[in-house]
């Protein structure tokens, strides 16, 4: 799908996406038109799928994040979609990733401090329908945290 000159515009632009497409083409060794050429097919080819913001949550004020594990109720067969779609409910939770085997949901989220939290956990994370249990991992530390594909 990809021959070696998409793949050196994709390193490049992992590495500095802000970068005009004339500075991307010079760094690829290619002609503007066609760096541009092939980052619009990579788009519409669903490769590149967007540009977002990185904010720092940490940066406002939230120094808490915490992993919960889910193992969801299995009599119920609308458990799954009712959990999601309290969970998503819930602006403090940053990720929803779900699972097969015996953990069912995992939900990644902030707090301002261990108050805040224990107060999100009784009054919002309890609440959510269908649970069987829970099992909470404290975020220490962020040992690598990389979205660029090796490519």
């Amino acid at each position: 799908m990809l021959d070696d000159t998409d793949r050196r515009i994709l390193r490049q632009y992992q590495a500095d996406p802000d970068m005009t497409v004339a500075e991307l083409a010079q760094r690829c060794g290619l002609t503007q038109a066609t760096c541009w050429r092939r980052l619009e097919a990579m788009r519409a080819d669903g490769v590149i799928a967007g540009l977002e913001a990185v904010i720092d949550w940490s940066a406002l004020g939230y120094g808490v994040e915490v992993s919960l594990r889910f193992t969801l109720e299995k009599t119920n067969p609308r458990a799954f979609d009712e959990f999601l779609a309290a969970a998503r409910d819930i602006p403090e939770v940053l990720e929803i990733q779900t699972f097969l085997g015996r953990v069912d949901v995992r939900l990644s989220i902030i707090a301002r401090d261990l108050s805040h939290y224990q107060a999100l956990y009784r009054d919002r994370i309890l609440t959510l329908p269908h649970i069987a249990d829970i099992e909470a991992l404290m975020h220490i530390a962020r040992v690598k945290t990389d979205e660029a594909l090796p490519v």
